[in-house]
């Protein structure tokens, strides 16, 4: 076997050992070697993925407000609806109205989002979820068109959100735009940054998620200075780690950890000129904002680190409410909005709001008709994308009818998605850079759908 042949050989086996092809962190996943991009660009954009671990509830995130609407949302939700005069002040003025007079609010902890959608800044996608290919309730209850497996199933359908395949898959859709844009950028390392920890979502099929948190890159060997109380022995062991070895593994070893230590090394010195402090927005406690955080310092040093396309991904857990509906989703809301509002308000401040595309994501929405005091896993969900280069201040997709058993219903208020992820993301990816002839690399269901749907232009 040729060194060559050995080396692919060792990728490949990594790959299969959750090395180099899963979606593990950069330090201990740098092994992926990045083909030629597919497009080359000049200019900086940023895509910012808000993942809502444990499937958000659509319905009390976006209720209906207009009288008769609210009517059928309320006898649906009794006990867990939000009030209707607690909405007056969040409703939503589209700058074209919805037909047959629906209107939507936001829930009331969601009110600092407000003045961002009212400006423009900020879009409402209706009805998003997870789907092989267009879907009828009568193909879906006939089961004649292929489905996304395992539905209503956490791992499976944070999967299939992120990666277009079940809970397994090795790559995401993030990821795979990386894949095309990685060698436009100085450094194709820093092209998928995660500040949350694993997700499919940004690994590609040769580009790695580098794994970054909320203070910054994550060290090797915790950065320690010493080994044993030795500041020579913690040097020399760096410098095995990084010396080429004539055996084949132990060589493609010594190139993670080089590249490993170099990147630390390059990222945490330019966010020197980036420091925490001059970063004010972002509220605390908010793990959600403290990503954010990093991720604003981050962009805030691209050109310092050679970047014109970067995919970011945090999240925010706790949104699986079987019970405590009430009592919780206004926090979770809160932390939301608040995290949201600082990071679009510190893209203003640093002059690169119209460069920073954010939008949110989640598991699943969830059933319309309560459970006791929560509600079910569900499918289809209302999401929002945020930032200057939005076609803000609309709603984009079809409004769901309302109520258990309507066309848009596969029981108890599971809303059958209207938009699929594909179509939701294909126009992020449109705006990033990512051409019609290679949407299919990026989204393998897409060419399920007519190409005039491809780009819903809220981006």
């Amino acid at each position: 076997m040729t060194s060559d042949q050995s080396r692919r050989a060792f990728l490949k086996r990594s790959a299969a050992l959750g090395l180099a092809g899963s979606a593990m962190p950069f330090v201990t996943s740098l092994a992926a070697i990045g083909e030629a991009a597919a497009a080359v660009t000049s200019d900086y954009k940023a895509l910012v993925c808000v993942f809502l671990y444990g499937g958000n509830d659509y319905a009390n995130t976006l209720p209906p407000y207009d009288q008769a609407s609210y009517a059928l949302y309320q006898a649906a939700r009794s006990n867990i609806a939000l009030d209707r005069a607690a909405l007056a002040a969040t409703v939503l003025n589209p700058v074209t109205a919805l037909a047959g007079g629906r209107q939507y609010a936001l829930a009331p902890t969601l009110s600092p989002l407000l003045p961002l959608f009212n400006a423009g800044k900020m879009a409402v996608a209706l009805n998003v979820g997870t789907l092989v290919q267009p879907t009828t309730k009568a193909q879906y209850s006939a089961n004649s068109v292929p489905l996304p497996p395992k539905l209503f199933s956490h791992n499976d359908q944070q999967s299939y959100w992120q990666a277009s395949n079940p809970e397994g898959a090795t790559s995401g859709w993030g990821g795979r735009l990386g894949d095309l844009l990685q060698s436009g950028n100085g450094s194709a390392t820093l092209t998928c940054i995660n500040a949350t920890g694993n997700a499919v979502f940004l690994t590609g099929k040769t580009a790695i998620q580098y794994a970054v948190g909320t203070g910054g890159p994550i060290a090797l060997l915790n950065n320690a200075s010493t080994v044993f109380g030795s500041t020579t022995a913690a040097s020399t062991l760096r410098t095995l780690m990084a010396a080429s070895q004539t055996n084949v593994l132990q060589n493609e070893h010594a190139k993670i950890s080089k590249r490993a230590l170099d990147t630390y090394t390059q990222v945490n010195t330019a966010l020197g000129s980036a420091p925490a402090a001059n970063f004010p927005l972002f509220p605390t406690p908010n793990s959600l904002a403290d990503q954010l955080k990093i991720v604003a310092r981050l962009i805030s040093v691209s050109s310092q680190l050679g970047a014109r396309r970067q995919v970011f991904f945090v999240s925010l857990g706790g949104w699986d409410m079987h019970d405590a509906l009430v009592a919780n989703h206004p926090t979770q809301t809160g932390l939301l909005a608040n995290a949201m509002r600082a990071f679009y308000d510190t893209t203003v401040a640093m002059g690169v709001a119209d460069k920073v595309t954010t939008f949110t994501a989640s598991d699943f929405g969830r059933t319309l008709v309560s459970n006791s005091d929560g509600s079910d896993h569900g499918w289809g969900s209302m999401h929002f994308v945020m930032g200057d280069a939005v076609r803000g201040q609309r709603f984009y997709g079809t409004p769901p009818a309302i109520g258990n058993g309507t066309v848009d219903d596969v029981g108890q208020g599971r809303l059958l998605p209207t938009m699929a992820v594909d179509q939701y993301a294909s126009t992020l990816a449109s705006w990033f850079g990512v051409s019609a002839t290679d949407m299919r690399t990026v989204l393998p269901n897409i060419g399920n759908y007519n190409s005039s749907t491809w780009n819903l232009g809220f981006v």
